[in-house]
């Protein structure tokens, strides 16, 4: 892999993490549609690295409030406050992911990159998608969150090994059809990813530090794709507090559509 390339990549993960279109998706597209080297599973997980720092960055006060949050919430052992319920529903909405992401790892680094799949993943996803933001309501602001919202929000991240899914589609989605209004379904999918992207890098990066034919390639990569995620979430947050997330489903079938016909194209 070239310092290009990596930069390419990391520019990819940092702009689509965040915006329901599937970072993993496109980066086992990009490999495939320009014929490098598809540098694997670890490589990808390891650029969300500058992802983590992004999102840290950016809700530092919200994530300031749930760590005191936490601290009370052992002391007590009862949570009261709405940050103090907040850290249990991160929790319980992790728990799901993370067993989901032990169990199909395997198929995750293998199977699932086949680019059909994820075609198929973003079509089907884009109008899932359209359809929860288009016919249900915005009635639930966030601090309105129960325990059971929490865990199928948590549960709808599983699919998300799937590239194409999309971990911040398929929990936004999710968020939609219990009626959370968009803001607040985007903030509780950007919030939720920290632990589960935390654990992903913990048990990956090891891999790519091992090869160190890469170190530079990462350097490069995982800076592109903190500086990349940073705008992403903020340009997200501010579009979806006036508009749809229709621009985004729409992107996603026209997309899958054109990777379906490079495959009947190249046969």
């Amino acid at each position: 892999m070239t310092v290009f390339q990596a930069l390419v990549l990391g520019l990819v993960q940092g702009l689509t993490e965040f915006l329901p279109i599937s970072s993993s998706a496109h980066l086992s597209l990009t490999p495939w549609l320009f014929g490098w080297r598809d540098p694997g599973l670890a490589f990808d997980v390891a650029l969300h690295v500058g992802s983590l720092v992004a999102v840290l960055w950016f809700f530092r006060k919200d994530w300031v409030a749930l760590i005191r949050a936490a601290g009370t919430l052992v002391r007590k052992r009862k949570a009261e406050t709405v940050e103090e319920k907040r850290v249990i529903f991160l929790v319980l909405a992790t728990i799901p992911g993370a067993i989901g992401g032990l169990l199909l790892e395997d198929l995750a680094d293998t199977v699932f990159r086949a680019p059909i799949l994820t075609a198929s993943a973003l079509i089907a996803m884009g109008i899932l998608l359209w359809a929860a933001d288009r016919f249900s309501e915005q009635s639930r602001p966030l601090p309105g969150m129960s325990w059971l919202h929490a865990v199928l929000i948590g549960t709808a991240q599983v699919i998300a090994l799937i590239p194409g899914v999309s971990r911040s589609g398929s929990t936004i989605t999710a968020a939609r059809v219990l009626r959370f209004d968009r803001q607040s379904a985007a903030v509780f999918s950007f919030l939720m990813s920290m632990p589960i992207t935390a654990a992903a890098i913990f048990l990956k990066v090891p891999e790519v530090i091992a090869d160190g034919d890469l170190q530079i390639q990462l350097l490069v990569g995982v800076l592109a794709a903190g500086v990349s995620s940073w705008l992403a979430i903020s340009v997200l947050l501010r579009y979806v507090s006036r508009h749809s997330y229709g621009i985004f489903a729409l992107y996603r079938i026209v997309v899958g559509l054109i990777v379906l016909a490079i495959i009947q194209w190249r046969g």
